[in-house]
């Protein structure tokens, strides 16, 4: 992974593009009109400040190339809907992770997440032949699971008070995994099918 290259990922639905510190001005809203986006999150975007601090952490950890930040587009309601990203990015072991991912909850069970995952892990499993991209979540946010499930993801584990949430409440953490057997063995397809992409 280039992270000097603009990564662009894109399909009649929706497109992800490089987060950038002007975006602020498309994510705000959220920050202040959905402050419950930001329950489970480790890192919130609570407030004008919130939001700021959020994209400047996303856009220092692309620097320290930890990190891939995506700003979302949903092309059929023709507004940005979120954010999500690479992270813990490992080439050595061709493996990363997926998420800090969230949007607004007018998008919520659209087919939006998908859409976007899908593209994610092609890029991963296809354009980079990386072997292994992972997924966490407090063990407590039944949503987030569920849609990391509905991708086909096999849960791993629970580890056990792992961290600190932007509260200062400590966290179980539900990891999961797709590995690029997988996606070649089926999944891609089924995932394909829900969302009729071809």
């Amino acid at each position: 992974m280039n992270f000097n290259d603009e990564i662009v990922l894109e399909n009649e639905r929706v497109k992800l593009r490089p987060l950038q510190n002007e975006d602020f001005d498309y994510l705000v809203s959220f920050a202040l009109d959905e402050p419950t986006l930001w329950q489970y999150s480790l890192v919130s975007a609570k407030g004008e400040s919130g939001m700021k601090n959020y994209i400047s952490s996303a856009l220092k950890a692309r620097e320290n190339k930890s990190a891939y930040p995506f700003i979302v587009y949903d092309k059929v309601a023709d507004r940005y809907a979120g954010s999500t990203r690479f992270y813990d990015v490992q080439p050595g072991h061709k493996s990363t992770q997926l998420g800090y991912t969230w949007y607004g909850k007018d998008f919520w069970g659209t087919g939006l997440n998908k859409n976007c995952k899908f593209l994610m892990l092609e890029y991963m499993f296809e354009k980079l032949a990386w072997d292994r991209v992972e997924f966490r979540a407090d063990n407590n946010n039944a949503r987030s699971i569920a849609a990391m499930k509905s991708l086909g993801c096999t849960v791993e584990g629970i580890m056990r008070s792992h961290t600190l949430r932007d509260d200062g409440i400590r966290r179980d953490s539900i990891v999961l995994s797709i590995l690029k057997d997988e996606w070649q063995g089926g999944l891609k397809e089924g995932l394909q099918g829900r969302l009729g992409v071809r």
